[in-house]
């Protein structure tokens, strides 16, 4: 992807942390192009990339473990400015000549930096002799600069939390910088991206469209594409984007596999036949999907089958408009970095994507995946920028495994329509209130308890319905979304009164981590 582009371009070099897509969010609202790449790949991706600067993330590794992750020499000796964060500070220390010792008192969480230099990096943010707060997460830490640094800030259980060389432009923190619990964090990287690495911030949406446009021309020439339609944002932008790029080489398939929400067939269809004109096929294959999916209840292997079937259905299909070859997803950065397990570690693999990690080996299609280098509220941005209905792209995420992976354990009809209702009366009872623009996602779950109830002077036996809301800005983490208790009472009232089968209400307030947002 990156050899086309003529933007300035930053390199992130993964070193396993949970949070490296924090930077590239970071980097990415500067308005400058970014890629993270796996340490063992940094070599070739630097070459290739010909990035203006680097970033070298955090990482659970130690530098003195045998084969420590460590960033290519190459990097350090190529004149571009390099920053380092957490580990990353630590593996710059230990290869340009500095000293780094384990066994100190673990630092994780709040903590302080003082500023101890003035820096670049630190121009008009702080200042010196000033205390700031900042998210630690380390073992080890830095205990003797390697040559050409200075110390920036400490902090108590780091004596040296910032380093930087500016003759080199070489600089690194302890913390990390990229999360919202460092509250200056995003305009020190501005500094490092904008005035220390120069870079212009020329990467827009507008020049991102126009170049996916050209991509999408060069790789699919005259051949014919299939792409698949789940209701959701991703997929309606990659169709509207293919479609702009290739017109009627284009077909949609949408397939109703039983676990969508209630009348979510008939909005995608008038949505792409009558406003776009884009060519649609409508196949039902409900009874398959469930047929399929009956008595299955490990989340993976529901994940896997669905996966699976879509494959199947996209291949029959392809076959009937004479033989597309390739298949277009909206696959995102996220979907595509929580997927890839880097060979033994460092970033674990949490779940498989039915879209990057659930496709059988055996696809005959080539795939199209115009927005894998993009981010949930980048896709938004790009909708935008092809004039999609706001409705549209303002919805929240819907999974591409839909409902199956909303109903905990097994999965059959009636919970399937007990669980619809109740999600509809509580997305309608969220815009009501005017918060769904507020919220990431909210949706319904059906719990695989049943509980005693009563209701009227009758004992019922009844499903529980668990009812989830999160804030969040690209899905990564996430944080319980705080209802006034009279509104989750109202919902609860309406799903139990409305919803036969329903006869408790329960409200999720899990963060992400530890909890992933879906249930499954």
């Amino acid at each position: 992807m990156s050899d086309t582009f003529s933007h300035d371009k930053v390199l992130i070099v993964d070193f396993g942390s949970q949070v490296t897509q924090l930077i590239a969010r970071r980097v990415r609202e500067e308005k400058v192009y970014c890629e993270i790449v796996p340490f063992q790949k940094a070599e070739a991706a630097f070459k290739e990339m010909k990035p203006k600067a680097v970033i070298l993330s955090g990482g659970p590794a130690s530098v003195h473990e045998v084969n420590a992750p460590l960033a290519p020499k190459a990097i350090y000796d190529a004149g571009v400015p390099v920053l380092g964060i957490c580990y990353g500070e630590q593996a710059m220390a230990q290869q340009l000549g500095g000293k780094v010792e384990g066994g100190h008192h673990r630092e994780f969480g709040r903590a302080e930096v003082e500023v101890t230099s003035d820096s670049p990096l630190l121009d008009g943010v702080w200042e010196k002799g000033q205390k700031y707060p900042v998210w630690m997460s380390h073992g080890d830490r830095v205990t003797e600069l390697p040559p050409g640094f200075k110390v920036l800030g400490t902090s108590p259980n780091a004596p040296i939390a910032m380093i930087g060389d500016d003759k080199r432009k070489f600089y690194a923190t302890q913390f990390h910088l990229e999360v919202v619990h460092t509250p200056h964090g995003a305009s020190l990287l501005r500094n490092f991206v904008r005035k220390i690495a120069g870079l212009s911030g020329d990467w827009t949406m507008r020049a991102f469209k126009e170049e996916a446009i050209e991509k999408i021309r060069a790789q699919v020439g005259k051949g014919k594409v299939i792409c698949g339609l789940s209701g959701g944002v991703d997929s309606a932008v990659a169709a509207v984007l293919i479609h702009e790029a290739i017109g009627d080489q284009l077909t949609c398939v949408f397939v109703d596999h039983g676990l969508l929400r209630l009348a979510e067939a008939q909005k995608v269809v008038a949505l792409f036949r009558d406003s776009y004109n884009i060519p649609l096929v409508h196949v039902d294959d409900s009874d398959v999907f469930l047929k399929a999916l009956d008595g299955v209840d490990d989340p993976e292997q529901k994940r896997k089958i669905i996966g699976k079937l879509f494959i199947d259905v996209f291949e029959k299909e392809a076959k009937k408009i004479g033989g597309a070859e390739f298949l277009a997803q909206g696959t995102l950065y996220p979907d595509v970095i929580e997927s890839v397990s880097f060979t033994g570690g460092p970033s674990v693999t949490i779940k498989s994507h039915h879209n990057v990690g659930g496709l059988p080996e055996r696809m005959n299609m080539k795939l199209v995946e115009p927005l894998r280098e993009l981010f949930k509220d980048e896709v938004r941005a790009l909708g935008r920028e092809l004039g999609l209905p706001e409705a549209f792209v303002g919805r929240h995420p819907f999974p591409g495994p839909g409902l199956a992976i909303r109903v905990p354990g097994a999965i059959t009809k009636e919970k399937l329509d007990i669980l619809r209702l109740a999600d509809e009366i509580y997305i309608e009872e969220i815009r009501r209130a005017g918060l769904y623009d507020d919220i990431w996602q909210a949706f319904a779950v059906l719990l695989p308890v049943k509980t005693v109830g009563v209701m009227g002077d009758f004992r019922t036996y009844d499903y529980v319905v668990g009812l989830r809301a999160v804030t969040s800005v690209d899905g990564m983490t996430a944080d319980f979304y705080p209802f006034d208790m009279r509104f989750l009472g109202n919902v609860a009232t309406r799903i139990i009164n409305e919803v036969k089968g329903v006869n408790r209400v329960v409200y999720d307030v899990t963060s992400k981590p530890p909890g992933t947002i879906e249930w499954e």
